[in-house]
């Protein structure tokens, strides 16, 4: 049996060897109280584990405030006060002394690493191989990597960051021509390993010391690997080689209160519980049930129920606290009367000048008053470029703190700003242009006039403790501001390592992936890189349909940037039939090569209604903008030095390439040119292609059609309808869906509103 948690070993061997230990002569009988962690072990391997310890003579407690010595399958100090806290033990630091040099190291390693779970620290796309050996550190445990294994996907579809729960749909069987399912969906937890075998012969054991009955008043923390190895040398060892965390015990009444998260505990206020606690312990030979009464009495109140609605009020409270009157954060919540107006302070020279130096010619949009950015054209580069940056930090700033009206509202200035042909002079031009308030002017008063160009908000952004933690959990695939905020608020999660260590089993799949790959994903990807990738996709696509297959490459590689996150690709056919299904074998030929590494999302959305658009009024929930066939995947290149050769142990040589993240997104032809507008376009451009559509055509836009939201009748802008009339190519259908739509045609280069 191998332990989902941390890929431990037990089974039949140890049952085998817990009946014998007796035959062997191990004598456990004079040891205090023993208690076994349940960390990281089945029900299974912790009963094993306790008739090896009851078949040796030990005093074996169910209750760990009665045990002065703890096993379990742990190596970290850290790992065992979080286990004694959540046991609500009451306890103090005792300087734990480190392992002399000549002191020998437990043979039997028992943590070990699921193949697909992270290092303890953030893992590096290019680990070192080789571990210092020296005697005072413990073995580091190395992550493996593994191919494609499984045939099933529980895992859900994403939007930026976020996992919705819709879509995560596998069943290869809906839709024409739909292929075998991937291969590469088991949950990380699960993937199978084989265990760690230590085939040297024991080594002699230490002269063996008398072992106390009782530690006095403290209680020491060790590791499994005592009672394995004293079963092996058929004697207890010595408790230093394998002591992982040593406390000093303190009384109720004397020891300091364990935080909880959001919540604390109610605080005991009866007073016969005080005047119990005052009595001296009885022991079970006296009078357990006595015993028992005085446990109770003593315990805290559990915790009351929390709905999620409950959670996620308590977090956004949290979060109020923590960020009110904060330089970046939004006032409107505020009493607004209680807020004086935004008020631009000028020297006389300034407003002098201001007087004298007239406004440029304005663009026809500014003239015009055109909100949305679908009606200008937003360059890649801006002569603002230097002020918007530090707009775009505010704006992740209200993000990650739950001000999304913040957002959208910096979202729409950037937009404008961008768009703007000229270096800005004044503040009387920013408030010249849509959507860009006093607000926006007064920030740039600031910017403008500050010695190193640098805001105030921006630089408390930039020290703020709670908003780095939140900025590394947002960066994680697979988790949103919501979530952060979860993992900073509700679980009380500080960086990495604590997901890692308090967390793992809690995580998506997803997020898993997120977190082993952390550094990897956050490397761009250059744009001949992301060719090579689309190059390779387009080969298998032809192979299991034909060569009519077209692969477009769309997101910020086709908007001209030199680098991008993630990779998105479009895949399209003129036969509708033969998109049907399409995704998953083109997946499942993608993970034969090695190519595909994991497959987190596979969704047969659109095969399952039959290709159609989007229904006006969807039962899809959580549907957002795109509801097209796709597959997330990660990514990793196979062409490498030294491919199919083995190194000096024998072992095949490692791929050194990064992980990338890679859409593979199914369009059918008739609508394939509202997915690649969609698809292409930044995400400012296209929310205001969805609002436009909506408030000046009376349509409802997505990446899979548009649609009347009188009647919900389908809109073709492609003209599909007629055979005479139908696009020729997927540019001349993108085209089409501006002109539709009444817009003037803006090339992805001029799209970029971020």
């Amino acid at each position: 049996m191998v332990d989902s948690a941390k890929g431990t070993s037990f089974g039949h061997d140890e049952t085998k060897a817990a009946r014998a230990s007796v035959v062997m002569g191990l004598d456990l009988s004079n040891l205090p109280a023993i208690y076994v962690l349940p960390a990281h072990l089945s029900l299974d391997d912790l009963h094993g584990i306790e008739h090896q310890l009851t078949g040796s003579g030990a005093s074996l407690t169910y209750d760990i405030g009665e045990a002065s010595l703890i096993v379990g399958n742990i190596s970290k100090p850290r790992r065992a006060k979080f286990e004694l806290q959540a046991a609500k033990v009451h306890f103090e630091d005792i300087s734990t002394p480190s392992p002399s040099n000549d002191g020998a190291k437990p043979e039997t390693v028992v943590e070990q690493v699921d193949v697909d779970a992270p290092s303890r620290k953030r893992l590096k796309h290019q680990e070192t191989e080789t571990q210092s050996t020296t005697d005072d550190s413990r073995k580091r445990l190395k992550l493996q990597e593994t191919e494609t294994q499984s045939t099933t996907d529980d895992s859900t579809p994403i939007g930026h960051h976020d996992i919705s729960s819709n879509g995560s749909d596998t069943d290869s069987g809906t839709g024409a021509g739909a292929g075998a399912e991937p291969l590469s969906h088991l949950p990380v937890s699960e993937v199978p390993t084989s265990p760690t075998v230590d085939s040297s012969p024991p080594p002699a054991g230490p002269p063996l010391t008398p072992f106390p009955t009782s530690f006095g008043n403290r209680i020491k923390v060790i590791n499994l690997a005592w009672l394995q190895d004293s079963i092996r040398l058929g004697a207890p060892q010595d408790f230093e080689r394998y002591l992982v965390y040593e406390a000093q015990l303190l009384s109720p009444k004397t020891a300091s209160p364990t935080p909880e998260p959001l919540a604390a505990a109610p605080i005991q206020t009866n007073i016969s519980s005080t005047v119990d606690s005052l009595q001296p312990t009885l022991s079970p030979i006296e009078n357990i049930l006595e015993r028992a009464k005085a446990d109770a009495k003593s315990k805290p109140k559990p915790r009351a129920y929390f709905s999620q609605a409950s959670k996620r009020d308590r977090i956004s409270d949290a979060a109020k606290r923590d960020f009110t009157g904060r330089s970046f954060t939004s006032t409107t919540s505020q009493n607004s009367r209680s807020q004086p107006p935004y008020l631009l302070h000028q020297t006389t020279s300034e407003y002098e000048e201001g007087v004298s130096r007239p406004l440029p010619p304005m663009p026809d949009w500014v003239v015009q008053n055109k909100v949305y950015s679908c009606q200008r054209a937003t360059p890649p580069t801006s002569p603002n470029d230097s002020f918007i940056a530090q707009l775009t930090e505010i704006k992740l700033a209200r993000l990650l703190t739950n001000d999304e009206i913040g957002v959208r509202a910096y979202s729409t200035s950037i937009a404008s700003l961008a768009a703007y042909p000229y270096a800005i002079q004044s503040p009387n031009e920013i408030l010249a242009l849509p959507g860009c308030d006093h607000k926006i002017a007064h920030l740039f008063h600031e910017w403008q006039t500050s010695p190193d160009h640098r805001i105030e908000a921006v630089r408390d952004i930039e020290t703020d403790p709670t908003l780095k933690c939140l900025r590394i959990f947002y960066d994680i695939w697979g988790v949103g501001a919501t979530t952060a905020r979860e993992f900073y608020y509700d679980k009380q999660w500080r960086d990495l390592d604590d997901i890692v260590e308090f967390g793992w089993n809690s995580l998506t799949r997803v997020q898993q992936i997120g977190v082993k790959y952390y550094e990897e994903f956050l490397l761009k990807i250059p744009r001949a890189e992301v060719e090579s990738i689309a190059n390779v996709v387009e080969r298998h696509a032809r192979k299991v349909v034909d060569e009519r297959v077209e692969c477009i490459v769309v997101g910020g590689y086709r908007r001209g940037k030199p680098e991008s996150g993630d990779v998105d690709l479009i895949l399209s056919h003129p036969d509708q039939s033969a998109t049907a299904g399409m995704v998953n074998k083109v997946v499942r030929s993608l993970e034969e090569e090695g190519w595909i590494t994991h497959t987190l999302t596979l969704n047969l959305t659109n095969t399952k209604r039959g290709q159609e658009t989007l229904p006006y009024i969807s039962n899809t929930k959580g549907a957002g903008f795109d509801t097209l066939d796709k597959a997330l995947v990660v990514w990793q290149d196979q062409s490498y030095p030294g491919r199919g050769r083995t190194d000096e142990h024998g072992k095949p040589t490692k791929n050194p390439n990064p992980h990338r993240r890679v859409d593979i997104i199914i369009s059918p032809w008739r609508t394939v040119g509202c997915a690649v507008a969609g698809w292409t376009s930044g995400t400012t451009f296209q929310r205001d292609l969805r609002r436009y559509a909506k408030k000046v055509k009376g349509w409802k836009f997505d990446s899979s059609g548009v649609r009347e939201r009188g009647t919900g009748k389908w809109i073709d802008l492609e003209g599909w309808t007629d055979p005479e009339t139908r696009c020729k190519d997927w540019e001349e259908a993108e085209r089409r869906v501006f002109e539709g739509m009444g817009l003037e045609f803006r090339e992805p280069w001029d799209r970029c509103t971020g």
